[in-house]
């Protein structure tokens, strides 16, 4: 199977790709280039930053905003900006928290638990929501931060559904508790304002089991792992992918980044070449059920719409539209 065809589309609905890895292996260069390849390819992309460490706005050599930037014809981008995203949780948690009699307690009960979304994660998170209910995109590609931020976005459909259905369970509680005592308590609250809530919260509720649905969905979601050929990369991929399991997220493909060219006079080159063919053996054995792709060490810094371009094309060949 050629690398590219491991991208499935539906019609009216996005395809989802995540690229992840350890910190250092190349992921926003191939984020940004296998966008490049798509829009290119006519697919209307969006390539979304969720690593607080950005460098989008370096691999385009164009600033990237917290909103969808223009990037070309059929490409936008997003760097998810800590303190916009800081603002707009805090908001929302505090129109929540007016609008639920109680919620503020069971919030500090769950920040002392550490069940409370970070910040980081909770804007990544609010964006894939966003982004997956609006179908507005033929594909979002998640350029992520290193892998334990990673684990911990994609863990969130999961612990979001949890946390909001304890919301609607204690807001049916307050409910109930309202409706018994209102003739005598006419200031327990309004009625219609309780229902307008629970409704919110359930809406919530199924949005995030949606999510969870179209992450686990093969023909809908996809994880492209980047390691380099060192051991470190190659063990701390592994373990990844096996918690990927955990969640039902299929990695398809590893991308072996950074590979040095056969050919050099540099003794010191040589040896670490010879090592690197040694730890491409190991990694075609640890990841023989998936797709395995190359790209080489290249002289030059990876930016710039030509470069990745370049890179594209070593990846996935010549876009769709422009072959003959």
């Amino acid at each position: 199977m050629a690398f590219k065809d491991l991208f499935k589309f539906s019609k009216g609905k996005t395809t989802f790709i995540f690229v992840g890895g350890k910190g250092g292996v190349g992921k926003t260069t191939i984020s940004a280039a296998t966008a490049l390849w798509m829009a290119k390819s006519g697919k209307r992309t969006l390539v979304i930053s969720t690593d607080p460490a950005h460098s989008l706005s370096d691999s385009f050599e164009k600033k990237i905003s917290h909103v969808p930037t223009f990037v070309r014809e059929n490409l936008y981008a997003v760097e998810i900006d800590p303190e916009i995203a800081m603002e707009e949780y805090q908001e929302k948690l505090k129109e929540q928290t007016e609008a639920n009699p109680g919620m503020e307690l069971l919030q500090e009960q769950m920040d002392m638990a550490s069940m409370s979304p970070g910040i980081d994660e909770a804007a990544a998170f609010d964006q894939f929501l966003k982004y997956m209910t609006t179908d507005e995109y033929d594909v979002v590609i998640f350029d992520t931060a290193p892998t334990g931020h990673t684990l911990r976005l994609l863990s969130f459909p999961e612990m979001m559904d949890s946390w909001v259905g304890k919301l609607i369970k204690f807001r049916r509680q307050i409910g109930a508790f309202a409706k018994a005592f209102k003739n005598i308590l006419p200031f327990m609250g309004d009625e219609e304002e309780e229902d307008r809530t629970l409704k919110d919260l359930e809406a919530t509720k199924k949005k995030i089991s949606e999510a969870r649905a179209v992450m686990s969905d093969p023909e809908r979601t996809s994880f492209k792992m980047i390691v380099i050929p060192e051991e470190m990369s190659i063990y701390e991929s592994e373990r990844a992918m096996k918690a990927l399991e955990k969640y039902d997220i299929h990695t398809d493909a590893v991308i072996v980044n950074q590979i040095l060219p056969e050919e050099s006079d540099c003794e010191f080159c040589k040896a670490r070449r010879r090592l690197q063919q040694e730890r491409l053996e190991m990694i075609r054995e640890k990841f023989s059920d998936k797709i395995l792709a190359q790209v080489p060490l290249l002289k030059k810094e990876a930016k710039g719409m030509k470069t990745l371009e370049k890179i594209a094309e070593i990846l996935y060949g010549k876009p769709l539209t422009e072959k003959t």
